[in-house]
């Protein structure tokens, strides 16, 4: 049985990562068990790696390179050389995720983010958010 390829937004992995007993801690489970397999681009992992720098996050540098280490070793690295199109988001930062989405051919873009679910209708690639995933 093949593994689900997702792509998880910012938001949801931060959940997942920062609150052990949280209601997405089945996400990190969820990958370290091998169920689901994330997807990261370039941009993503970007993404990611600003906010985890967050000053209000309060993480060191340790505990920033802690929590990518329990994250981007179990991703499947996708290259986006040429960005597809994708509908047109309020937030331009959500661009990268449509766009690896696509070209990873991804199962699922798994998403909190109301600014993606809105576009769901319009999307090739489902876009669920964590419990409708589940």
């Amino acid at each position: 049985m093949t593994r689900p390829r997702l792509v998880l937004d910012t938001n949801v992995l931060l959940s997942a990562l920062l609150f052990h007993a949280g209601a997405l801690s089945w996400l990190r489970l969820a990958w370290q068990s091998e169920t689901i397999l994330p997807l990261a681009s370039r941009e993503t992992t970007a993404e990611l790696i600003r906010v985890l720098a967050y000053p209000k996050l309060r993480l060191t540098d340790d505990e920033r390179e802690d929590l990518l280490a329990d994250y981007l070793p179990w991703c499947e690295t996708v290259v986006v050389i040429n960005p597809p199109e994708v509908p047109e988001c309020r937030d331009p930062l959500d661009r990268p995720f449509l766009e690896l989405a696509l070209v990873a051919r991804a199962e699922a873009l798994v998403t909190g983010d109301k600014d993606l679910l809105v576009l769901a209708k319009a999307f090739s690639v489902p876009i669920l958010t964590p419990a409708a995933f589940r």
